[in-house]
Protein backbone atom coordinates (compact mmCIF):
# COMPACT_ATOMS: atom_id res chain seq x y z
CA UNK A 1 0.00 0.00 0.00
CA UNK A 2 2.90 2.18 1.02
CA UNK A 3 4.74 1.86 -2.28
CA UNK A 4 1.33 2.63 -4.33
CA UNK A 5 0.47 5.56 -2.66
CA UNK A 6 4.54 6.83 -2.83
CA UNK A 7 3.68 6.10 -7.04
CA UNK A 8 0.91 7.74 -7.08
CA UNK A 9 1.89 11.03 -5.42
CA UNK A 10 4.90 11.18 -8.21
CA UNK A 11 2.06 10.89 -10.98
CA UNK A 12 0.31 13.74 -9.17
CA UNK A 13 3.42 15.89 -8.90
CA UNK A 14 4.20 15.43 -12.31
CA UNK A 15 0.59 16.15 -13.46
CA UNK A 16 0.58 19.00 -11.17
CA UNK A 17 3.92 20.39 -12.67
CA UNK A 18 2.67 19.44 -16.07
CA UNK A 19 -0.64 20.97 -16.01
CA UNK A 20 0.41 23.86 -13.82
CA UNK A 21 -2.71 22.83 -11.96
CA UNK A 22 -2.15 24.54 -8.27
CA UNK A 23 -5.22 21.75 -7.02
CA UNK A 24 -3.43 18.90 -8.10
CA UNK A 25 0.00 19.90 -6.48
CA UNK A 26 -2.04 20.79 -3.70
CA UNK A 27 -3.90 17.18 -3.37
CA UNK A 28 -0.63 16.18 -3.94
CA UNK A 29 0.55 17.46 -0.39
CA UNK A 30 -2.75 16.09 1.68
CA UNK A 31 -1.60 12.52 0.27
CA UNK A 32 1.73 12.61 1.34
CA UNK A 33 0.76 14.48 4.83
CA UNK A 34 -1.83 12.18 5.55
CA UNK A 35 0.84 9.34 4.58
CA UNK A 36 3.17 10.59 6.97
CA UNK A 37 0.80 11.69 9.75
CA UNK A 38 -0.97 8.36 9.77
CA UNK A 39 1.92 6.57 9.87
CA UNK A 40 3.71 8.04 12.74
CA UNK A 41 0.22 8.19 14.42
CA UNK A 42 -0.74 4.55 13.93
CA UNK A 43 3.08 3.30 15.35
CA UNK A 44 2.95 5.99 18.34
CA UNK A 45 -0.72 5.03 19.17
CA UNK A 46 -0.21 1.55 18.90
CA UNK A 47 3.08 1.55 21.40
CA UNK A 48 0.72 3.30 24.24
CA UNK A 49 -1.37 0.49 24.31
CA UNK A 50 -1.00 -1.53 27.59
CA UNK A 51 -2.65 -5.04 27.34
CA UNK A 52 -3.06 -7.41 30.52
CA UNK A 53 -4.71 -11.06 30.17
CA UNK A 54 -6.12 -12.52 33.43
CA UNK A 55 -7.03 -16.34 33.91
CA UNK A 56 -8.79 -17.29 36.76
CA UNK A 57 -6.97 -20.14 37.47
CA UNK A 58 -3.93 -21.64 35.90
CA UNK A 59 -4.14 -24.67 37.26
CA UNK A 60 -7.84 -26.65 36.75
CA UNK A 61 -8.87 -30.60 36.55
CA UNK A 62 -10.49 -32.01 33.53
CA UNK A 63 -13.76 -30.32 33.22
CA UNK A 64 -13.45 -27.32 34.97
CA UNK A 65 -13.87 -24.04 33.40
CA UNK A 66 -11.41 -20.77 33.02
CA UNK A 67 -12.47 -17.80 32.15
CA UNK A 68 -9.97 -15.39 30.28
CA UNK A 69 -10.01 -11.46 30.34
CA UNK A 70 -8.50 -9.13 27.96
CA UNK A 71 -8.21 -5.45 29.45
CA UNK A 72 -6.40 -3.23 26.90
CA UNK A 73 -5.39 0.31 27.83
CA UNK A 74 -4.84 3.66 25.95
CA UNK A 75 -1.72 4.85 28.11
CA UNK A 76 -1.87 8.28 26.32
CA UNK A 77 -3.58 11.01 25.11
CA UNK A 78 -3.51 10.42 21.45
CA UNK A 79 -6.32 8.12 20.32
CA UNK A 80 -6.48 4.93 18.74
CA UNK A 81 -8.53 5.17 15.53
CA UNK A 82 -9.13 1.15 15.05
CA UNK A 83 -7.59 -1.87 17.17
CA UNK A 84 -7.87 -5.78 16.15
CA UNK A 85 -7.56 -7.95 19.18
CA UNK A 86 -6.52 -11.62 17.81
CA UNK A 87 -6.06 -13.76 20.64
CA UNK A 88 -4.88 -17.70 20.20
CA UNK A 89 -6.50 -20.30 21.42
CA UNK A 90 -5.45 -24.03 22.23
CA UNK A 91 -8.06 -26.16 19.60
CA UNK A 92 -8.66 -28.40 22.41
CA UNK A 93 -9.89 -26.04 24.34
CA UNK A 94 -11.91 -23.41 22.41
CA UNK A 95 -13.93 -23.26 19.32
CA UNK A 96 -13.19 -21.76 16.97
CA UNK A 97 -9.19 -21.79 18.30
CA UNK A 98 -9.10 -17.46 18.62
CA UNK A 99 -10.46 -14.86 19.94
CA UNK A 100 -11.22 -11.83 17.78
CA UNK A 101 -12.33 -8.19 18.15
CA UNK A 102 -12.18 -4.64 16.61
CA UNK A 103 -12.62 -1.51 18.69
CA UNK A 104 -11.16 1.71 18.84
CA UNK A 105 -9.77 3.68 22.00
CA UNK A 106 -10.21 7.51 22.87
CA UNK A 107 -7.50 8.78 25.06
CA UNK A 108 -6.52 7.29 28.14
CA UNK A 109 -9.45 4.70 27.07
CA UNK A 110 -9.93 1.38 28.63
CA UNK A 111 -11.86 -1.71 27.11
CA UNK A 112 -12.07 -5.31 28.54
CA UNK A 113 -13.60 -8.34 27.07
CA UNK A 114 -14.19 -12.12 28.66
CA UNK A 115 -14.41 -15.37 27.22
CA UNK A 116 -14.36 -19.08 28.76
CA UNK A 117 -12.03 -21.86 28.24
CA UNK A 118 -13.22 -25.67 28.62
CA UNK A 119 -10.54 -28.13 29.65
CA UNK A 120 -11.57 -31.60 28.50
CA UNK A 121 -8.39 -33.25 28.43
CA UNK A 122 -5.29 -33.04 30.55
CA UNK A 123 -2.08 -30.94 29.43
CA UNK A 124 0.05 -28.02 29.37
CA UNK A 125 -1.54 -25.16 27.10
CA UNK A 126 -0.15 -21.70 25.96
CA UNK A 127 -2.91 -19.06 25.98
CA UNK A 128 -2.06 -16.44 23.46
CA UNK A 129 0.09 -14.96 21.94
CA UNK A 130 -2.34 -12.23 21.36
CA UNK A 131 -1.59 -9.75 18.12
CA UNK A 132 -2.76 -6.56 18.09
CA UNK A 133 -3.06 -4.84 14.53
CA UNK A 134 -3.92 -1.41 14.18
CA UNK A 135 -3.64 1.49 11.20
CA UNK A 136 -4.75 5.02 9.88
CA UNK A 137 -8.50 5.61 9.71
CA UNK A 138 -7.44 6.02 6.00
CA UNK A 139 -6.02 2.94 5.17
CA UNK A 140 -3.26 4.59 3.26
CA UNK A 141 -0.59 3.58 5.78
CA UNK A 142 0.39 -0.11 6.39
CA UNK A 143 -0.92 -2.08 9.34
CA UNK A 144 1.00 -1.76 12.05
CA UNK A 145 1.63 -5.49 14.13
CA UNK A 146 2.17 -6.06 17.69
CA UNK A 147 2.34 -9.43 19.62
CA UNK A 148 2.22 -10.17 23.23
CA UNK A 149 3.54 -13.03 24.82
CA UNK A 150 1.50 -16.02 25.67
CA UNK A 151 0.35 -17.55 29.01
CA UNK A 152 0.45 -20.66 30.65
CA UNK A 153 -1.97 -23.23 31.50
CA UNK A 154 -2.19 -26.37 33.54
CA UNK A 155 -4.53 -28.71 33.36
CA UNK A 156 -4.54 -31.69 35.93
CA UNK A 157 -5.25 -35.37 34.78
CA UNK A 158 -8.70 -36.68 35.90
CA UNK A 159 -7.86 -38.20 40.11
CA UNK A 160 -10.77 -40.98 40.75
CA UNK A 161 -10.72 -40.89 44.80
CA UNK A 162 -10.05 -44.16 46.42
CA UNK A 163 -10.75 -45.28 49.62
CA UNK A 164 -8.70 -48.73 49.83
CA UNK A 165 -5.89 -49.98 47.97
CA UNK A 166 -3.91 -53.16 48.73
CA UNK A 167 -0.58 -52.20 48.27
CA UNK A 168 2.33 -54.99 49.51
CA UNK A 169 4.45 -54.47 52.81
CA UNK A 170 7.16 -56.31 54.48
CA UNK A 171 6.46 -53.80 57.85
CA UNK A 172 5.78 -55.99 60.56
CA UNK A 173 2.78 -52.99 61.58
CA UNK A 174 1.98 -52.45 57.60
CA UNK A 175 3.57 -49.64 55.79
CA UNK A 176 0.19 -47.28 55.89
CA UNK A 177 -0.46 -47.63 59.52
CA UNK A 178 2.72 -47.16 61.28
CA UNK A 179 4.11 -43.23 62.29
CA UNK A 180 8.02 -44.11 63.28
CA UNK A 181 10.50 -45.35 61.69
CA UNK A 182 11.89 -49.32 63.13
CA UNK A 183 15.64 -48.75 62.05
CA UNK A 184 17.90 -45.48 61.31
CA UNK A 185 20.60 -45.57 59.51
CA UNK A 186 23.92 -43.53 60.98
CA UNK A 187 25.12 -43.08 57.65
CA UNK A 188 22.51 -40.80 56.38
CA UNK A 189 22.16 -37.75 59.01
CA UNK A 190 19.29 -35.58 57.86
CA UNK A 191 19.20 -33.00 60.85
CA UNK A 192 19.86 -32.24 64.50
CA UNK A 193 17.75 -31.35 67.69
CA UNK A 194 18.19 -30.65 71.33
CA UNK A 195 19.29 -33.17 73.62
CA UNK A 196 16.21 -35.01 75.91
CA UNK A 197 16.83 -37.67 78.14
CA UNK A 198 17.61 -40.93 77.43
CA UNK A 199 19.23 -40.45 73.78
CA UNK A 200 22.63 -42.06 73.75
CA UNK A 201 25.56 -40.03 74.05
CA UNK A 202 26.96 -41.48 70.76
CA UNK A 203 23.81 -39.29 68.51
CA UNK A 204 25.58 -35.89 70.14
CA UNK A 205 26.95 -33.79 67.99
CA UNK A 206 29.56 -31.73 69.48
CA UNK A 207 30.37 -29.19 66.91
CA UNK A 208 27.15 -28.22 67.13
CA UNK A 209 26.78 -28.29 70.69
CA UNK A 210 29.93 -25.81 70.41
CA UNK A 211 27.82 -23.72 68.63
CA UNK A 212 24.75 -23.40 69.77
CA UNK A 213 26.04 -24.00 73.46
CA UNK A 214 23.34 -26.42 73.98
CA UNK A 215 23.72 -30.42 73.58
CA UNK A 216 22.67 -31.40 69.67
CA UNK A 217 21.81 -35.23 68.67
CA UNK A 218 21.98 -36.10 65.22
CA UNK A 219 18.48 -37.23 63.44
CA UNK A 220 19.09 -40.11 61.30
CA UNK A 221 17.45 -41.16 58.36
CA UNK A 222 14.88 -44.32 58.51
CA UNK A 223 16.44 -47.26 56.99
CA UNK A 224 12.77 -48.95 56.86
CA UNK A 225 11.31 -46.34 54.93
CA UNK A 226 7.34 -45.69 54.32
CA UNK A 227 7.17 -44.38 51.15
CA UNK A 228 5.81 -45.52 48.12
CA UNK A 229 7.14 -44.91 44.27
CA UNK A 230 5.19 -44.71 41.58
CA UNK A 231 6.66 -46.36 38.37
CA UNK A 232 4.92 -45.59 35.06
CA UNK A 233 5.36 -46.52 31.54
CA UNK A 234 4.90 -44.21 29.09
CA UNK A 235 6.68 -45.80 26.40
CA UNK A 236 4.62 -45.65 23.21
CA UNK A 237 5.65 -49.22 21.46
CA UNK A 238 4.95 -50.68 24.73
CA UNK A 239 0.97 -50.04 23.90
CA UNK A 240 -1.00 -51.52 21.26
CA UNK A 241 -1.53 -49.35 18.41
CA UNK A 242 -4.99 -48.86 18.14
CA UNK A 243 -5.59 -47.87 21.94
CA UNK A 244 -2.38 -46.06 22.62
CA UNK A 245 -3.75 -43.15 23.67
CA UNK A 246 -6.99 -44.27 25.60
CA UNK A 247 -4.06 -46.71 27.32
CA UNK A 248 -2.14 -44.33 27.95
CA UNK A 249 -4.48 -41.54 29.26
CA UNK A 250 -5.88 -44.62 31.46
CA UNK A 251 -2.32 -45.43 33.08
CA UNK A 252 -2.01 -41.37 33.60
CA UNK A 253 -5.43 -41.32 35.82
CA UNK A 254 -4.00 -44.27 37.87
CA UNK A 255 -1.04 -42.55 38.57
CA UNK A 256 -2.71 -39.40 39.42
CA UNK A 257 -5.46 -41.32 41.69
CA UNK A 258 -2.78 -43.84 43.50
CA UNK A 259 -1.21 -40.64 44.07
CA UNK A 260 -3.70 -38.43 45.47
CA UNK A 261 -4.61 -41.79 47.79
CA UNK A 262 -0.93 -41.99 49.40
CA UNK A 263 -0.61 -38.34 49.65
CA UNK A 264 -4.23 -38.84 51.69
CA UNK A 265 -2.74 -40.99 54.04
CA UNK A 266 0.14 -38.68 55.56
CA UNK A 267 2.57 -40.39 53.39
CA UNK A 268 5.56 -40.10 50.99
CA UNK A 269 5.14 -40.65 47.55
CA UNK A 270 7.11 -39.91 44.36
CA UNK A 271 7.18 -40.80 40.49
CA UNK A 272 9.51 -42.11 37.63
CA UNK A 273 8.46 -42.69 34.34
CA UNK A 274 9.54 -43.15 30.41
CA UNK A 275 7.75 -40.43 29.27
CA UNK A 276 9.21 -36.76 28.69
CA UNK A 277 8.45 -33.64 29.88
CA UNK A 278 8.31 -30.66 27.19
CA UNK A 279 9.66 -28.00 29.71
CA UNK A 280 12.85 -30.24 30.96
CA UNK A 281 16.40 -29.60 29.35
CA UNK A 282 16.20 -31.80 26.40
CA UNK A 283 12.53 -33.32 27.25
CA UNK A 284 14.62 -35.77 29.56
CA UNK A 285 12.43 -38.73 31.61
CA UNK A 286 11.15 -37.02 34.81
CA UNK A 287 11.90 -38.30 38.36
CA UNK A 288 10.17 -37.18 41.41
CA UNK A 289 11.71 -38.00 44.91
CA UNK A 290 9.20 -39.62 47.60
CA UNK A 291 7.79 -36.56 49.99
CA UNK A 292 4.80 -35.96 51.65
CA UNK A 293 2.34 -33.09 51.59
CA UNK A 294 -0.25 -31.42 49.36
CA UNK A 295 2.18 -29.20 47.86
CA UNK A 296 4.33 -31.96 46.69
CA UNK A 297 1.24 -34.21 44.98
CA UNK A 298 0.28 -30.42 43.28
CA UNK A 299 3.94 -31.15 41.37
CA UNK A 300 2.86 -34.84 40.66
CA UNK A 301 0.03 -33.68 38.69
CA UNK A 302 1.52 -31.02 37.35
CA UNK A 303 4.11 -33.05 35.98
CA UNK A 304 1.43 -35.79 35.10
CA UNK A 305 -0.28 -33.34 33.39
CA UNK A 306 2.68 -32.25 31.22
CA UNK A 307 3.89 -35.62 30.56
CA UNK A 308 4.14 -37.03 26.83
CA UNK A 309 5.19 -40.53 25.74
CA UNK A 310 8.36 -41.23 24.31
CA UNK A 311 10.72 -44.08 23.23
CA UNK A 312 13.60 -43.31 26.19
CA UNK A 313 14.69 -46.88 26.83
CA UNK A 314 12.54 -49.98 28.39
CA UNK A 315 10.96 -49.77 31.74
CA UNK A 316 13.39 -51.87 33.28
CA UNK A 317 16.12 -49.59 32.69
CA UNK A 318 14.44 -47.13 34.73
CA UNK A 319 13.48 -49.17 37.20
CA UNK A 320 16.94 -50.53 37.83
CA UNK A 321 18.29 -47.16 38.06
CA UNK A 322 15.86 -45.49 40.12
CA UNK A 323 15.76 -48.92 42.84
CA UNK A 324 19.52 -48.87 43.62
CA UNK A 325 18.76 -45.52 45.93
CA UNK A 326 15.41 -46.49 47.30
CA UNK A 327 15.65 -47.25 50.87
CA UNK A 328 14.61 -50.63 52.15
CA UNK A 329 11.03 -51.09 52.41
CA UNK A 330 9.60 -48.80 49.96
CA UNK A 331 6.84 -49.89 48.24
CA UNK A 332 6.81 -50.05 44.04
CA UNK A 333 3.98 -49.27 41.92
CA UNK A 334 4.54 -50.14 38.72
CA UNK A 335 1.86 -49.51 35.93
CA UNK A 336 2.62 -50.77 32.67
CA UNK A 337 0.44 -51.72 29.34
CA UNK A 338 2.46 -55.21 29.61
CA UNK A 339 5.05 -57.26 31.20
CA UNK A 340 7.89 -59.52 29.67
CA UNK A 341 10.59 -61.54 31.02
CA UNK A 342 12.71 -58.58 31.15
CA UNK A 343 10.38 -56.26 33.62
CA UNK A 344 9.77 -59.36 36.03
CA UNK A 345 13.18 -59.90 36.31
CA UNK A 346 13.73 -56.11 37.55
CA UNK A 347 11.18 -56.64 39.60
CA UNK A 348 12.19 -59.42 41.42
CA UNK A 349 15.62 -57.81 41.92
CA UNK A 350 14.04 -54.97 43.65
CA UNK A 351 11.47 -57.82 45.76
CA UNK A 352 15.80 -59.42 46.35
CA UNK A 353 16.36 -55.71 47.11
CA UNK A 354 13.83 -55.31 50.15
CA UNK A 355 11.50 -53.15 47.99
CA UNK A 356 7.41 -54.25 48.00
CA UNK A 357 6.08 -54.47 44.32
CA UNK A 358 2.89 -54.04 43.17
CA UNK A 359 1.47 -54.43 39.78
CA UNK A 360 -0.47 -52.72 37.60
CA UNK A 361 -1.49 -53.63 33.57
CA UNK A 362 -3.24 -50.87 32.36
CA UNK A 363 -5.49 -51.56 28.97
CA UNK A 364 -5.86 -54.38 26.76
CA UNK A 365 -2.83 -55.72 27.18
CA UNK A 366 -1.57 -59.17 27.19
CA UNK A 367 -3.21 -59.55 31.25
CA UNK A 368 -3.45 -63.41 31.54
CA UNK A 369 0.29 -64.05 30.94
CA UNK A 370 1.59 -61.39 33.06
CA UNK A 371 -0.71 -62.44 36.08
CA UNK A 372 0.79 -66.43 35.83
CA UNK A 373 3.98 -65.23 35.88
CA UNK A 374 3.69 -62.39 39.15
CA UNK A 375 1.45 -65.35 40.79
CA UNK A 376 4.93 -67.59 40.46
CA UNK A 377 6.96 -64.79 41.82
CA UNK A 378 4.47 -63.79 44.38
CA UNK A 379 4.15 -60.14 43.54
CA UNK A 380 0.42 -58.71 43.44
CA UNK A 381 -1.00 -57.47 40.07
CA UNK A 382 -3.79 -56.31 39.59
CA UNK A 383 -6.08 -55.73 35.52
CA UNK A 384 -7.81 -52.02 34.64
CA UNK A 385 -9.05 -51.74 31.39
CA UNK A 386 -11.38 -49.02 32.05
CA UNK A 387 -11.47 -46.26 34.43
CA UNK A 388 -14.79 -47.90 36.48
CA UNK A 389 -12.23 -50.96 37.42
CA UNK A 390 -10.75 -48.43 39.97
CA UNK A 391 -14.52 -48.85 41.54
CA UNK A 392 -12.68 -52.20 43.43
CA UNK A 393 -10.23 -49.71 44.97
CA UNK A 394 -13.27 -47.07 46.25
CA UNK A 395 -15.68 -49.25 48.64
Amino acid sequence: MASSLILLTIVLAVLAVILRQDFVLTLCYLLLGAFIIGRGWTRRALNAVAFTRTLSSRHVFVGEKVQVRLDVVNREWLPVIWLQLHDTLPVSMATPPFFTRVVSLGPRGRVGFEYALQSYKRGYYRIGPLTLYSGDVLGLGEEAVRVTAPDSLIVYPKVVPLTWVPLPSQSPMGNLRHTQPIFEDPSRVIGKRDYVAGDSLQRVDWKATAVVGRLQVKQYQPSIALETLIVLNLTPSDYNLRTRSDDSELAIVVAASLANWVTGRKQAVGLITTGKDPLAAGGRSPMLPSRKGRAHLARILEMLARIELAESGPLVDALRRESVRLSWGTTLIVITPQADELLFDGLLQARRAGLNVMLIVCGFGVVSEARRKAQQLGIPVHSITRERDLDMWRR
